[in-house]
């Protein structure tokens, strides 16, 4: 009888292969809806690691629902890890909580870290006051941010008029000029 060999993370062993960015909601749950689930994601350099980081994260933690490497590597070669967490009034605790306990395998320091939430163009440090300031902690308050969102994109799906007018930034006033609206 043989018996089964396995083998942890260890300090260090993620060095240079995480990139200190955290992406959060940008991502849609596997788990459940978004308005309930929390989709934070890393990339890193590789594959392999990634099964580490998801090792890593799920043993680790109970309040980590699933985790998960992208299946195909992004342009550059690198991958992204999806961890989903409940959306809660602990959500920036526990986020904060992954990532220090991660610089144990990355040798990396906090302050080195930022955050990018959904639909922002620019990235903040990384701290947990940060993060309960940009993250909609509950179902509530998600879908009164991003409700509309999902109205209009169930209106479209069942072919009903859409009326609600795109904000005016940049973006949406280059898109306009594109498509030769203005």
């Amino acid at each position: 009888m043989f018996n089964k060999i396995t083998e942890g993370v260890e300090s260090g062993d993620l060095k240079r292969l995480v990139e200190p960015n955290i992406h959060i909601d940008e991502f849609k749950s596997k788990m459940g809806d978004d308005k309930d689930i929390c989709v934070i994601s890393y990339r890193l350099h590789g594959k392999e690691p990634g099964f580490d980081m998801i090792n890593f994260f799920e043993i680790g933690y109970d309040y980590v629902l699933d985790a998960d490497v992208s299946s195909g590597e992004l342009e550059d070669g690198d991958y992204v890890v999806f961890v989903e967490l409940e959306r809660s009034k602990l959500l920036p605790q526990q986020i904060m909580e992954l990532t220090t306990d991660l610089l144990n395998l990355t040798e990396q320091e906090i302050d080195e870290w930022t955050v990018k939430y959904r639909g922002k163009s620019s990235y903040t440090e990384l701290t947990q006051e940060n993060l309960a300031r940009i993250i909609p902690l509950t179902p509530q308050e998600y879908e009164s941010r991003f409700g509309s969102d999902q109205i209009d994109s169930l209106k479209a799906a069942a072919g009903v008029e859409v009326k609600t007018k795109a904000p005016k930034n940049d973006y949406t006033e280059s898109l306009r000029v594109l498509a030769g609206i203005i």
